[in-house]
């Protein structure tokens, strides 16, 4: 059994059952590493191989693209739209809090940044490119299996890594693909990592061994 395996299991059997769906948080501690160097920051995005275990929410902004995004997306915003929906700056936050991730068509690019920009990045949002004439499934799958990972001004990285109704495999393997790509980006890799905890939403942390 892998360490990341037995400490899910282990923080499961610790906290109390609740009410609602419970997601599971990992949290790295780092040490040794200057952020006040641009170059130490991360703000990037992971696809978990095992998922999220709850469907986040997708919205295309597209143009010829349009017709295949209503199939698989959960909406859509057309190139006629985007002049419209920037106007009304109301509705335009109420779908930058109701959806999880955006996507634009690589042409539409400059005018989502120039529209929608402001209320997509102040909620780190901003749509990321289709590029012409691509397969839009394939984007929207991996839009629903991304995890933020920030490193800004402390040193703690917090990453949902799945919800307690998932399989604790499942959780364990997104776990460890979070913890091989901090090791690949972080300076000094595994020398940068202090600790490691992983727990449910309001169950006891449960720190991971990571020498």
């Amino acid at each position: 059994m892998s360490e990341f395996l037995e400490k899910v299991k282990e923080a499961k059997e610790k906290a109390k059952p609740r009410k609602f769906k419970q997601s599971w948080d990992f949290s790295i501690n780092l040490r040794g590493i200057d952020l006040k160097k641009p170059e130490n920051r991360i703000n990037s995005e992971i696809s978990l191989p095992e998922g999220r275990g709850k469907d986040l929410k997708v919205a295309i902004i597209a143009d010829s693209l349009a017709a295949d995004a209503r199939k698989a997306a959960d909406l859509v915003i057309t190139k006629e739209q985007i002049d419209e929906l920037a106007k009304n700056k109301k509705r335009l936050k109420k779908i930058a809090n109701e959806y999880d991730r955006f996507l634009g068509e690589a042409s539409l690019m400059p005018l989502i940044g120039k529209q929608f920009g402001m209320i997509l990045g102040q909620r780190g949002k901003m749509a990321k490119p289709i590029p012409p004439k691509a397969k839009i499934e394939p984007f929207i799958e991996a839009a629903r299996r991304t995890a933020k990972i920030s490193l800004k001004e402390s040193p703690v990285i917090h990453v949902s890594v799945g919800t307690e109704s998932m399989e604790e495999e499942k959780v364990a393997a997104n776990m460890e693909a979070v913890f091989n790509f901090l090791k690949e980006r972080l300076p000094k890799g595994k020398n940068n990592i202090k600790s490691a905890y992983i727990k449910l939403s309001m169950g006891p942390a449960v720190k991971i061994r990571i020498d």
